[in-house]
Protein backbone atom coordinates (compact mmCIF):
# COMPACT_ATOMS: atom_id res chain seq x y z
CA UNK A 1 0.00 0.00 0.00
CA UNK A 2 1.34 3.45 -0.91
CA UNK A 3 1.58 6.06 1.83
CA UNK A 4 1.31 8.99 -0.59
CA UNK A 5 -2.01 9.97 -2.16
CA UNK A 6 -2.52 9.00 -5.79
CA UNK A 7 -4.28 11.66 -7.94
CA UNK A 8 -7.61 9.83 -7.40
CA UNK A 9 -7.05 9.66 -3.63
CA UNK A 10 -6.05 13.33 -3.52
CA UNK A 11 -9.32 14.16 -5.29
CA UNK A 12 -11.25 12.01 -2.81
CA UNK A 13 -9.54 13.81 0.09
CA UNK A 14 -10.31 17.23 -1.42
CA UNK A 15 -14.00 16.47 -1.96
CA UNK A 16 -14.36 14.99 1.53
CA UNK A 17 -12.60 17.99 3.07
CA UNK A 18 -14.92 20.37 1.18
CA UNK A 19 -18.00 18.43 2.31
CA UNK A 20 -16.86 18.48 5.94
CA UNK A 21 -16.12 22.21 5.72
CA UNK A 22 -19.67 22.86 4.52
CA UNK A 23 -21.51 20.35 6.71
CA UNK A 24 -19.92 20.62 10.17
CA UNK A 25 -20.93 24.28 10.79
CA UNK A 26 -24.57 23.26 10.16
CA UNK A 27 -24.60 20.75 13.07
CA UNK A 28 -26.35 21.62 16.35
CA UNK A 29 -24.25 21.72 19.55
CA UNK A 30 -23.48 18.22 20.86
CA UNK A 31 -25.61 17.09 23.86
CA UNK A 32 -24.34 16.62 27.38
CA UNK A 33 -22.27 13.36 27.62
CA UNK A 34 -24.65 12.02 30.27
CA UNK A 35 -27.73 12.53 28.05
CA UNK A 36 -27.82 9.24 26.14
CA UNK A 37 -31.23 9.80 24.46
CA UNK A 38 -29.90 13.17 23.29
CA UNK A 39 -26.65 11.55 22.17
CA UNK A 40 -28.59 8.92 20.22
CA UNK A 41 -30.51 11.65 18.36
CA UNK A 42 -27.32 13.63 17.65
CA UNK A 43 -25.26 10.60 16.56
CA UNK A 44 -27.97 9.14 14.31
CA UNK A 45 -28.55 12.51 12.61
CA UNK A 46 -24.81 12.71 11.86
CA UNK A 47 -24.88 9.14 10.52
CA UNK A 48 -27.79 10.06 8.24
CA UNK A 49 -25.80 12.99 6.84
CA UNK A 50 -22.88 10.65 6.11
CA UNK A 51 -25.27 8.20 4.45
CA UNK A 52 -26.93 10.85 2.26
CA UNK A 53 -23.50 12.09 1.16
CA UNK A 54 -22.24 8.57 0.31
CA UNK A 55 -19.77 8.33 3.22
CA UNK A 56 -21.60 5.74 5.38
CA UNK A 57 -19.89 2.35 5.70
CA UNK A 58 -17.12 3.72 3.55
CA UNK A 59 -15.04 0.51 3.75
CA UNK A 60 -17.98 -1.92 3.71
CA UNK A 61 -18.46 -3.98 0.54
CA UNK A 62 -20.77 -2.46 -2.05
CA UNK A 63 -23.09 -5.49 -1.89
CA UNK A 64 -23.46 -4.83 1.86
CA UNK A 65 -24.56 -1.25 1.18
CA UNK A 66 -21.16 0.37 1.72
CA UNK A 67 -19.02 2.49 -0.55
CA UNK A 68 -16.47 -0.27 -1.19
CA UNK A 69 -13.64 2.22 -0.65
CA UNK A 70 -10.02 1.15 -0.91
CA UNK A 71 -7.92 0.82 2.30
CA UNK A 72 -6.24 4.12 1.42
CA UNK A 73 -9.57 5.91 1.05
CA UNK A 74 -10.72 4.41 4.35
CA UNK A 75 -7.62 5.83 6.05
CA UNK A 76 -8.14 9.22 4.36
CA UNK A 77 -11.71 9.24 5.68
CA UNK A 78 -10.49 8.55 9.24
CA UNK A 79 -7.80 11.23 9.01
CA UNK A 80 -9.96 13.96 7.51
CA UNK A 81 -12.99 13.47 9.75
CA UNK A 82 -10.81 13.59 12.86
CA UNK A 83 -8.75 16.56 11.67
CA UNK A 84 -11.97 18.42 10.91
CA UNK A 85 -13.35 17.66 14.38
CA UNK A 86 -16.30 15.67 13.02
CA UNK A 87 -18.56 13.93 15.58
CA UNK A 88 -17.40 10.59 16.96
CA UNK A 89 -19.39 7.54 15.89
CA UNK A 90 -20.91 7.47 19.42
CA UNK A 91 -24.11 5.47 19.82
CA UNK A 92 -23.59 3.91 16.38
CA UNK A 93 -20.28 2.32 17.54
CA UNK A 94 -21.45 -1.28 17.96
CA UNK A 95 -23.63 -1.37 14.85
CA UNK A 96 -21.18 0.30 12.49
CA UNK A 97 -17.87 -0.97 13.77
CA UNK A 98 -18.43 -4.60 14.70
CA UNK A 99 -22.02 -5.96 14.58
CA UNK A 100 -22.57 -4.62 11.05
CA UNK A 101 -19.21 -5.82 9.68
CA UNK A 102 -19.79 -9.22 11.31
CA UNK A 103 -23.19 -9.60 9.61
CA UNK A 104 -21.64 -8.41 6.34
CA UNK A 105 -18.99 -11.15 6.66
CA UNK A 106 -20.99 -13.98 8.25
CA UNK A 107 -24.70 -13.21 7.78
CA UNK A 108 -27.12 -14.74 5.28
CA UNK A 109 -28.40 -12.66 2.33
CA UNK A 110 -31.69 -12.12 4.20
CA UNK A 111 -29.83 -10.95 7.32
CA UNK A 112 -27.64 -8.58 5.32
CA UNK A 113 -30.75 -7.11 3.65
CA UNK A 114 -32.61 -6.74 6.96
CA UNK A 115 -29.93 -5.43 9.29
CA UNK A 116 -27.29 -3.54 7.31
CA UNK A 117 -29.25 -0.69 5.62
CA UNK A 118 -30.80 0.60 8.91
CA UNK A 119 -27.33 0.62 10.51
CA UNK A 120 -25.86 2.61 7.64
CA UNK A 121 -28.77 5.09 7.61
CA UNK A 122 -28.55 5.60 11.40
CA UNK A 123 -32.10 4.26 11.84
CA UNK A 124 -31.17 1.49 14.29
CA UNK A 125 -28.69 1.34 17.16
CA UNK A 126 -27.03 -1.84 18.40
CA UNK A 127 -25.60 -2.82 21.77
CA UNK A 128 -23.10 -5.53 22.69
CA UNK A 129 -24.35 -8.38 24.93
CA UNK A 130 -21.10 -10.31 25.45
CA UNK A 131 -19.84 -9.91 29.06
CA UNK A 132 -21.47 -11.68 32.00
CA UNK A 133 -21.18 -11.13 35.78
CA UNK A 134 -19.74 -14.59 36.49
CA UNK A 135 -17.39 -14.87 33.52
CA UNK A 136 -14.90 -12.06 34.20
CA UNK A 137 -12.49 -11.66 31.32
CA UNK A 138 -13.09 -15.27 30.24
CA UNK A 139 -15.78 -14.55 27.64
CA UNK A 140 -16.19 -18.24 26.74
CA UNK A 141 -17.34 -18.96 30.32
CA UNK A 142 -20.70 -17.31 29.59
CA UNK A 143 -23.78 -19.06 31.00
CA UNK A 144 -26.78 -17.27 29.43
CA UNK A 145 -28.64 -20.22 27.93
CA UNK A 146 -30.74 -20.58 24.79
CA UNK A 147 -33.04 -23.59 24.30
CA UNK A 148 -34.42 -24.35 20.85
CA UNK A 149 -38.26 -24.34 20.72
CA UNK A 150 -39.55 -24.74 17.15
CA UNK A 151 -38.51 -21.69 15.11
CA UNK A 152 -37.26 -19.79 18.15
CA UNK A 153 -34.60 -19.86 20.83
CA UNK A 154 -35.82 -19.23 24.38
CA UNK A 155 -33.09 -17.23 26.15
CA UNK A 156 -32.61 -16.71 29.91
CA UNK A 157 -29.67 -15.19 31.78
CA UNK A 158 -27.98 -11.87 32.29
CA UNK A 159 -25.28 -9.68 30.77
CA UNK A 160 -23.23 -6.82 32.16
CA UNK A 161 -21.27 -3.89 30.72
CA UNK A 162 -23.72 -4.01 27.81
CA UNK A 163 -22.55 -1.06 25.71
CA UNK A 164 -25.31 1.38 24.63
CA UNK A 165 -28.16 -0.87 25.85
CA UNK A 166 -30.12 2.13 27.16
CA UNK A 167 -30.78 3.42 23.64
CA UNK A 168 -30.34 0.28 21.52
CA UNK A 169 -32.82 -1.34 19.13
CA UNK A 170 -30.83 -4.57 18.66
CA UNK A 171 -28.26 -6.55 20.59
CA UNK A 172 -25.43 -8.76 19.32
CA UNK A 173 -25.95 -11.54 21.87
CA UNK A 174 -23.83 -14.54 22.78
CA UNK A 175 -25.69 -17.51 24.28
CA UNK A 176 -24.86 -21.06 25.30
CA UNK A 177 -26.81 -23.51 23.15
CA UNK A 178 -24.99 -26.71 24.20
CA UNK A 179 -24.21 -26.85 27.94
CA UNK A 180 -22.45 -30.22 27.59
CA UNK A 181 -19.95 -29.13 24.92
CA UNK A 182 -16.48 -27.70 25.72
CA UNK A 183 -16.99 -24.06 26.62
CA UNK A 184 -15.75 -22.69 23.27
CA UNK A 185 -17.89 -25.15 21.27
CA UNK A 186 -21.43 -24.60 22.59
CA UNK A 187 -21.90 -20.88 21.90
CA UNK A 188 -24.19 -19.21 19.34
CA UNK A 189 -24.30 -15.57 18.03
CA UNK A 190 -27.85 -14.10 17.87
CA UNK A 191 -29.40 -10.76 16.89
CA UNK A 192 -31.92 -9.88 19.61
CA UNK A 193 -34.64 -7.23 19.35
CA UNK A 194 -34.36 -5.08 22.49
CA UNK A 195 -38.16 -4.58 22.50
CA UNK A 196 -38.80 -8.34 22.85
CA UNK A 197 -40.83 -9.37 25.93
CA UNK A 198 -38.56 -10.47 28.79
CA UNK A 199 -35.74 -7.96 28.12
CA UNK A 200 -34.94 -5.63 31.05
CA UNK A 201 -32.24 -2.95 30.89
CA UNK A 202 -30.77 -1.41 34.04
CA UNK A 203 -28.27 1.40 33.20
CA UNK A 204 -24.99 1.53 35.15
CA UNK A 205 -23.56 4.93 36.02
CA UNK A 206 -19.81 5.03 35.40
CA UNK A 207 -17.05 7.03 37.09
CA UNK A 208 -17.43 9.58 34.28
CA UNK A 209 -21.12 10.07 35.21
CA UNK A 210 -22.58 8.55 32.04
CA UNK A 211 -24.70 5.44 31.51
CA UNK A 212 -22.83 4.06 28.51
CA UNK A 213 -23.03 0.56 30.03
CA UNK A 214 -25.96 -1.38 31.47
CA UNK A 215 -27.00 -4.63 33.04
CA UNK A 216 -29.22 -6.73 30.81
CA UNK A 217 -31.66 -9.30 32.22
CA UNK A 218 -33.23 -11.89 29.92
CA UNK A 219 -36.28 -13.85 31.11
CA UNK A 220 -37.40 -16.46 28.54
CA UNK A 221 -36.86 -14.08 25.64
CA UNK A 222 -37.92 -15.61 22.31
CA UNK A 223 -35.48 -14.94 19.46
CA UNK A 224 -36.26 -16.28 15.96
CA UNK A 225 -33.82 -18.91 14.68
CA UNK A 226 -33.67 -16.73 11.55
CA UNK A 227 -31.70 -14.20 13.65
CA UNK A 228 -28.83 -16.64 14.24
CA UNK A 229 -25.62 -15.48 12.55
CA UNK A 230 -23.54 -18.52 11.62
CA UNK A 231 -24.33 -22.08 12.61
CA UNK A 232 -25.67 -23.21 15.98
CA UNK A 233 -22.75 -23.81 18.41
CA UNK A 234 -20.34 -22.07 15.98
CA UNK A 235 -20.69 -18.73 17.73
CA UNK A 236 -17.15 -18.63 19.12
CA UNK A 237 -15.72 -18.49 15.61
CA UNK A 238 -18.22 -15.75 14.66
CA UNK A 239 -17.31 -13.91 17.87
CA UNK A 240 -13.64 -13.92 16.87
CA UNK A 241 -14.68 -12.14 13.67
CA UNK A 242 -16.58 -9.55 15.75
CA UNK A 243 -13.63 -9.02 18.10
CA UNK A 244 -11.22 -8.77 15.17
CA UNK A 245 -13.17 -5.76 13.93
CA UNK A 246 -13.40 -4.28 17.43
CA UNK A 247 -9.67 -4.63 18.13
CA UNK A 248 -8.37 -4.04 14.64
CA UNK A 249 -10.23 -1.01 13.31
CA UNK A 250 -12.95 0.17 15.70
CA UNK A 251 -10.59 2.46 17.66
CA UNK A 252 -8.70 3.77 14.62
CA UNK A 253 -10.32 7.20 14.54
CA UNK A 254 -9.57 7.61 18.24
CA UNK A 255 -5.87 7.08 17.54
CA UNK A 256 -6.03 10.09 15.22
CA UNK A 257 -7.93 12.05 17.88
CA UNK A 258 -5.22 11.27 20.44
CA UNK A 259 -2.54 12.72 18.15
CA UNK A 260 -4.58 15.92 18.02
CA UNK A 261 -5.00 15.92 21.81
CA UNK A 262 -1.25 15.53 22.41
CA UNK A 263 -0.74 18.73 20.40
CA UNK A 264 -3.54 20.42 22.37
CA UNK A 265 -1.98 19.31 25.66
CA UNK A 266 1.35 20.80 24.59
CA UNK A 267 -0.45 24.08 23.86
CA UNK A 268 -2.10 24.01 27.31
CA UNK A 269 1.27 23.21 28.94
CA UNK A 270 2.78 26.32 27.35
CA UNK A 271 -0.18 28.46 28.44
CA UNK A 272 -0.21 27.08 32.01
CA UNK A 273 3.54 27.42 32.58
CA UNK A 274 4.24 23.68 32.69
CA UNK A 275 6.38 23.74 29.54
CA UNK A 276 9.58 24.41 31.51
CA UNK A 277 9.32 20.91 33.01
CA UNK A 278 11.84 18.93 30.94
CA UNK A 279 10.47 15.57 32.09
CA UNK A 280 6.97 16.56 31.01
CA UNK A 281 8.21 17.65 27.56
CA UNK A 282 9.96 14.32 27.15
CA UNK A 283 6.77 12.46 28.14
CA UNK A 284 4.77 14.48 25.59
CA UNK A 285 7.35 13.75 22.88
CA UNK A 286 7.27 10.03 23.70
CA UNK A 287 3.48 9.98 23.51
CA UNK A 288 3.51 11.87 20.23
CA UNK A 289 5.91 9.29 18.78
CA UNK A 290 3.85 6.40 20.12
CA UNK A 291 0.58 7.66 18.62
CA UNK A 292 2.37 8.26 15.30
CA UNK A 293 3.57 4.63 15.43
CA UNK A 294 0.07 3.44 16.31
CA UNK A 295 -1.33 5.25 13.28
CA UNK A 296 1.20 3.39 11.11
CA UNK A 297 -0.03 0.17 12.75
CA UNK A 298 -3.61 1.13 11.86
CA UNK A 299 -2.50 1.61 8.26
CA UNK A 300 -0.92 -1.85 8.28
CA UNK A 301 -3.99 -3.47 9.87
CA UNK A 302 -6.38 -1.85 7.39
CA UNK A 303 -4.17 -2.89 4.50
CA UNK A 304 -3.97 -6.47 5.78
CA UNK A 305 -7.75 -6.61 6.26
CA UNK A 306 -8.32 -5.70 2.62
CA UNK A 307 -7.40 -9.29 1.63
CA UNK A 308 -10.49 -10.92 3.15
CA UNK A 309 -12.27 -8.05 4.87
CA UNK A 310 -11.42 -9.21 8.41
CA UNK A 311 -8.55 -7.73 10.50
CA UNK A 312 -5.98 -10.21 11.82
CA UNK A 313 -4.18 -10.68 15.13
CA UNK A 314 -2.28 -7.42 14.55
CA UNK A 315 -5.36 -5.72 15.94
CA UNK A 316 -4.43 -7.03 19.38
CA UNK A 317 -1.05 -5.27 19.19
CA UNK A 318 -2.82 -2.01 18.37
CA UNK A 319 -5.50 -2.48 21.04
CA UNK A 320 -2.93 -3.28 23.74
CA UNK A 321 -0.64 -0.33 23.06
CA UNK A 322 -3.39 2.15 22.21
CA UNK A 323 -5.44 1.59 25.38
CA UNK A 324 -2.36 1.97 27.60
CA UNK A 325 -0.99 5.00 25.71
CA UNK A 326 -4.41 6.64 25.95
CA UNK A 327 -4.37 6.29 29.74
CA UNK A 328 -0.86 7.80 29.90
CA UNK A 329 -2.07 10.75 27.81
CA UNK A 330 -4.81 11.65 30.29
CA UNK A 331 -2.60 10.97 33.31
CA UNK A 332 -0.20 13.50 31.79
CA UNK A 333 -3.09 15.92 31.24
CA UNK A 334 -3.85 15.70 34.96
CA UNK A 335 -0.25 16.76 35.69
CA UNK A 336 -0.53 19.70 33.33
CA UNK A 337 -3.84 21.14 34.51
CA UNK A 338 -3.26 20.21 38.16
CA UNK A 339 -6.00 20.10 40.77
CA UNK A 340 -8.60 21.38 38.30
CA UNK A 341 -8.36 17.99 36.54
CA UNK A 342 -9.73 16.32 39.66
CA UNK A 343 -12.87 18.45 39.65
CA UNK A 344 -14.32 18.83 36.20
CA UNK A 345 -13.57 19.46 32.54
CA UNK A 346 -13.12 17.54 29.31
CA UNK A 347 -9.68 16.21 30.31
CA UNK A 348 -11.16 14.73 33.49
CA UNK A 349 -14.04 13.04 31.67
CA UNK A 350 -11.62 11.51 29.16
CA UNK A 351 -9.30 10.33 31.93
CA UNK A 352 -12.11 8.61 33.81
CA UNK A 353 -13.58 7.11 30.65
CA UNK A 354 -10.14 5.92 29.55
CA UNK A 355 -9.87 3.57 32.52
CA UNK A 356 -12.22 1.17 30.75
CA UNK A 357 -10.12 0.98 27.59
CA UNK A 358 -7.71 -1.64 28.98
CA UNK A 359 -10.74 -3.87 29.63
CA UNK A 360 -12.94 -3.19 26.59
CA UNK A 361 -12.69 -5.67 23.69
CA UNK A 362 -10.68 -8.02 25.91
CA UNK A 363 -8.32 -7.07 28.75
CA UNK A 364 -4.68 -6.21 28.18
CA UNK A 365 -3.82 -9.65 29.59
CA UNK A 366 -5.99 -11.29 26.92
CA UNK A 367 -4.32 -9.19 24.19
CA UNK A 368 -0.87 -10.23 25.44
CA UNK A 369 -1.89 -13.89 25.26
CA UNK A 370 -3.09 -13.43 21.66
CA UNK A 371 0.14 -11.67 20.66
CA UNK A 372 2.23 -14.37 22.36
CA UNK A 373 0.40 -17.32 20.80
CA UNK A 374 -0.76 -16.12 17.37
CA UNK A 375 2.03 -13.72 16.39
CA UNK A 376 5.10 -14.87 18.34
CA UNK A 377 4.14 -18.56 18.23
CA UNK A 378 4.77 -19.13 21.93
CA UNK A 379 3.16 -22.15 23.62
CA UNK A 380 -0.14 -21.81 25.45
CA UNK A 381 0.19 -21.36 29.22
CA UNK A 382 -1.17 -24.00 31.54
Amino acid sequence: MQLQDTPAEADFRRRLREWLGKTLPELPPPPDPSDWPGRRAFDTQWQRRLFDAGYAGIHWPVDAGGRGASPSEHLIFLEETEHAGAPYVGASFVGLLHAGPTIAAEGSPDQRARFLPPILRGDEIWCQGFSEPGAGSDLAALRTKAVRDGDSYVVSGSKIWTSHAEVADWCELLVRTDPDAPKHKGITWLAMNMDAPGVTVRPLRTLAGTTEFAELFLDEVRIPVANRVGEENDGWRVTMVTLSFERGTAFASEAVACRREVRELARVARAEGAWDDLELRRALAALSAEFAALWRLVQWNVSEASADGVPGAGGSVFKLRFSEARQRLYDLAARVVGADALVEGAWTAQRLQGLSYTIAAGTSQIQRNIVAQRILGLPKGR
